[in-house]
């Protein structure tokens, strides 16, 4: 499922080279240490990779069944110190991938925790993960299943679903519009002839001539039941049409929560209460929490580079040899009754 480069991770080629060399002068000594390595992060965060990190140790240590390993669960929460792993052992038969299974756990815990986040702003409302564009394309899957261990409804491509057999889900984009000449309406009416897939729900962008009050009611009008949601998306640099008679006391730039609800009136007034409103552009957890504060009528929120936010890095420490501690200054045995066997 991970489809890791096992010959290439175990021959150290992702390595920082000092553990290479470590394993070489271990080797060319005969020393052979029992060691058991903790491996924790500094900050409250929710746990991500370790199913990735699990399978690394599993598939590229030498020999994975003379190795004792325990470790809390992807989506598990976490405290700052607290131990999330332990891999006990002849050192010699991990050190290479301390590199790689650290890198992983920090990669993904900082998109499991920023969702979680995001999940918990909502309040109940559907997350849609849509970060792919931000970022390499090679860490779409495992950021995709990060997303969804934490409580994303959904995410925009087939990788970031492949991990537990999903799809992609998305909206009509405005390059369909603009393919179509700009015409919203027409663009939403191609899709829905075309894309007939029932699984898929059908929503559309609104902004493209910046009135998302006109153009929400024209799809609707024009696509009925078959609507699933409009999307909101007006840039943070510019004022919807609809939200100018009504400015004065806030600022009126982008997706607001009145324009959100000025969309929602409309749809209402004219029988769409079928019809979801998806806000997206420049949410973050502080301005979803804004929204729920103030009872805005958002049925979900597409979130982008807000995932990527922060950072979330492990450390790992050898802290027992052959029984006894060793570990350096300022570090020591912190045992976790959290922690689970890995067979």
């Amino acid at each position: 499922m991970f489809r890791l480069p096992v010959e290439r991770i175990r021959e150290g080629y992702y390595s920082d080279v000092y553990f290479n060399r470590t394993v070489d002068v271990l080797s060319a000594d005969q020393r052979h240490p029992h060691v058991l390595m903790q491996v924790f992060q500094k900050q409250e965060a929710v746990v991500g990779g370790m199913d990735e990190a699990l399978a690394i140790l599993k598939l590229c240590s030498d020999d994975f069944s003379q190795l004792r390993v325990h470790a809390l669960y992807d989506g598990d929460a976490i405290g700052p110190w607290e131990t999330a792993l332990t891999i006990e052992g002849d050192y010699t038969l991990f050190a290479r991938l301390e590199t790689v299974y650290l890198g992983v756990l920090s990669r993904r815990t900082k998109v499991a925790t920023n969702v979680r986040r995001v999940v918990e702003a909502a309040d109940g409302k559907q997350v849609i993960f849509f970060p792919a564009r931000h970022d390499h394309h090679l860490v779409q899957t495992g950021d995709g299943y990060a997303a969804h261990v934490s409580g994303a409804i959904g995410v925009s491509t087939d990788a970031q679903a492949s991990w537990w057999g999903g799809r992609g889900v998305g909206t009509v984009p405005h390059s369909l519009i603009a393919a179509y000449d700009g015409d919203t309406v027409l663009a939403a009416r191609k899709f829905a002839d075309h894309v007939t897939d029932p699984a898929v729900n059908i929503i559309v962008l609104v902004d493209w001539e910046n009135d998302c009050v006109r153009t929400s009611l024209e799809v609707a009008r024009a696509l009925g039941p078959r609507l699933w949601g409009v999307r909101l998306d007006t840039s943070e640099t510019m004022v919807d049409a609809s939200v100018v008679e009504v400015m004065g006391d806030f600022d009126p730039r982008g997706v607001t929560p009145q324009l959100c609800r000025l969309v929602r009136h409309a749809l209402d007034r004219e029988g769409f209460d079928h019809v979801r409103i998806v806000a997206s552009g420049g949410f973050t957890v502080g301005k979803i929490q804004r929204f729920e504060r103030e009872g805005v009528p958002v049925d979900a929120y597409g979130v982008g580079s807000a995932f990527f936010q922060g950072a979330y890095d492990y450390t790992a420490d050898v802290v027992m040899v052959e029984g006894r501690p060793r570990a350096k200054a300022g570090r020591r045995y912190r045992p976790n009754p959290r922690l689970e066997p890995v067979t």
